[in-house]
């Protein structure tokens, strides 16, 4: 078979085929057609639910021999007439061994049984009386099974796959249990877990059946594929409704439609380097030693994989669903974290610059709100606008519109005569608008800030944010420092979202309006001259490139470790022709070189507080020496 990376992706399938109660024919059949139908999907391993091929609804007819040798030689079609496929198939069948009946999962590929997993926990209540009939998977004294005239391993500890990603099975019951057999399985190594049940359906027992599967999925570091009985069961007494589930750690990438009366198969990819990156750093992920098998099962390759999963291009903003919730609880933690700082240095004042633009926009929203919260009055937040050589008038507008009606104390101090001072000082040709140009703007505010904060015993708040610390677009010693830099933990683009966030739903509209058009404004540090109509010429993104991408780049880069190969497949499969190979390709190499050149910055970065599972301070959440080569990333 032929090697070819699929990036550390594994195409699953939960299937839920049409079934007739005890037809064991007629159930083979249908297998048979998911099967080559998901085989066409290239779908490298495919569940079915429980007891599929007999059905689960059989009652005693499980003590009935015909319904036993029809079963196995359903199992045996099935094996025929899928022996040309490389697809791995879980099927579920009640198995006779010992003397004992088992509820049981044959795993199969190219006509061969792998393995047969008993099922452990057998339910014993109202219409689940299964001890009625079977034994559990614990009391099987045989760790082999005669079977289909194939001789195959019979354990409820095995684990199937390669080097590149294992799986195993649990049945039904087995995740309601205390510690259901998937968590041993984890810890033994298996990245997917397949679960094939008969779950009926009562009220809200649905919302309960999903929290199981993902927390199982979260607490595993696992994904967790669910395949459930559908509508064709008996409903005597109760109701199937087909239950498909793909969950990866804790979330839910794909599921079936509940109550319908067709097949359905629900096609994900499973990002088993995603998942094993967060086992690696967990200190609590341990491995114990357990008496388990390893089947060798080579998995298809799969050529010009297209995922079905979604990867969001804005992986840091907030589920649209949760949207309002995430906004306001990151908005608190960086209040919670500045107000701790006011309350430990006993400091009345607070000292920011303010430009108009997004950054030190949400800085002086979370201060404000700080100040409120500790009932200090907001005039004690004093408010610095320096114009300079770049400053535009929409943004000094904005700002000063902005203090005023926030109510702070306001100061304005044009930076251009110091500047022009400090140039002939050191002999600078002030028409060469160079890295000395720019830079000695930066680090004149940021002089003004802190005299300012040591003339009125007060804090310098820091406004620059997490993206342009990855990219090192931040004047060493200007407006890189501070005295708590409130937004070190928030990237660009969700700066961007809770500003907006905050205008359209945390205060009135005056204020609101201004806000909205910061937000519009081209991201700049305006160290450049503006035009003749005193607009803004120098634009950060066409420089360094598009801040949603450099985010998208900085996210899966630290929150996983990808390499850039799988970053940029990521990044194509999120954009959708948004942006063409190429350009992706320039605006990488630039993250990439400046991302390592720049850590020196990074090393001796001031507090702030850390907002969501990526963060780049170099006190606990990104430690990298200073003189790191690149080349490997580059090329």
């Amino acid at each position: 078979m032929k090697q070819i990376s699929n990036h550390g992706f594994i195409r699953v399938a939960t299937a839920i085929p049409e079934v007739k109660v005890a037809d064991c024919k007629f159930n083979a059949q249908k297998i048979i057609r998911m099967i080559h139908k998901a085989a066409d999907e290239k779908v490298q391993v495919i569940c079915f639910p429980e007891l599929c091929i007999s059905s689960y609804s059989c009652g005693d007819l499980f003590h009935n021999n015909l319904l036993l040798k029809e079963s196995e030689r359903a199992l045996l079609d099935i094996l025929q007439e899928t022996k040309q496929l490389n697809i791995i198939s879980i099927i579920g069948l009640p198995v006779l061994s010992e003397n004992k009946l088992f509820n049981a999962a044959a795993i199969i590929q190219s006509g061969k049984i792998l393995g047969v997993v008993p099922k452990t926990h057998l339910p014993n209540y109202c219409e689940f009386v299964e001890k009625r009939w079977f034994s559990s998977g614990e009391e099987s004294s045989y760790d082999l099974i005669h079977i289909c005239g194939q001789i195959s391993p019979f354990s409820t500890k095995l684990l199937f796959g390669d080097n590149s990603c294992l799986f195993s099975v649990e049945i039904c019951e087995d995740l309601w249990a205390t510690i259901p057999p998937s968590s041993h399985h984890a810890i033994q190594g298996a990245h997917i877990i397949f679960n094939l049940s008969a779950s009926n359906e009562l009220v809200a027992k649905n919302d309960y059946r999903e929290q199981l599967i993902k927390q199982q999925s979260a607490r595993c570091y696992a994904a967790y594929v669910y395949a459930s009985s559908g509508p064709g069961e008996s409903t005597t007494d109760v109701v199937f409704s087909g239950n498909g589930i793909i969950a990866e750690n804790g979330i839910i990438l794909s599921e079936s439609e509940r109550f319908s009366f067709e097949e359905q198969l629900v096609i994900n990819e499973i990002d088993i380097e995603r998942l094993v990156h967060d086992r690696i750093k967990r200190a609590s992920w341990k491995n114990s030693p357990e008496n388990y098998k390893i089947i060798p099962v080579p998995f298809l390759e799969i050529e010009n994989l297209k995922l079905h999963r979604e990867v969001s291009p804005h992986p840091f903003l907030p589920p649209k669903d949760k949207y309002e919730k995430h906004c306001e609880e990151i908005f608190s933690i960086q209040i919670g974290g500045l107000a701790k700082r006011i309350k430990h240095t006993n400091v009345q004042n607070s000292v920011i610059g303010i430009s108009g633009g997004l950054d030190s926009t949400l800085a002086l929203l979370v201060c404000i709100k700080t100040y409120d919260k500790l009932k200090l009055p907001r005039k004690n937040i004093i408010g610095v606008t320096m114009p300079g050589y770049g400053t535009s008038l929409r943004t000094y507008n904005n700002a000063i519109q902005l203090m005023d009606l926030l109510g702070i104390s306001i100061r304005e101090i044009n930076i251009k005569p110091a500047c022009d001072q400090h140039f002939m000082d050191i002999g600078h040709d002030i028409s060469i608008h160079d890295a000395t140009y720019e830079n000695a703007q930066a680090r004149e505010r940021m002089q003004i800030l802190m005299d300012i904060a040591n003339q009125t015993n007060g804090l310098v708040i820091g406004t620059g944010d997490m993206s342009e610390l990855a990219l090192g677009w931040t004047t060493y010693n200007g407006d890189h420092m501070s005295m708590y830099g409130i937004n070190v933990g928030v990237p660009k683009t969700l700066v961007r979202e809770i500003v907006h966030w905050f205008a359209t739903t945390q205060t009135n509209k005056e204020i609101g309006k201004i806000l909205s058009d910061i937000v519009e404004t081209p991201v700049s540090p305006e160290l450049l001259p503006t035009d003749q109509e005193g607009k803004i010429t120098q634009k950060t993104e066409n420089l360094v490139g598009p801040y949603e991408l450099h985010d998208f780049f900085l996210y899966y880069m630290i929150r996983f470790g990808f390499s850039p190969e799988k970053i940029f497949f990521l990044t194509q499969h999120a954009f959708k022709e948004k942006y063409e190979n190429s350009e992706i390709k320039k605006w990488m190499k630039i993250f990439f070189r400046r991302f390592f050149s720049q850590q020196f910055k990074r090393s001796c970065l001031p507090d702030g507080p850390k907002v969501g599972p990526v963060n780049l301070s170099p006190r606990g959440d990104w430690k990298m020496a200073s003189d790191v080569s690149a080349s490997s990333w580059l090329e």
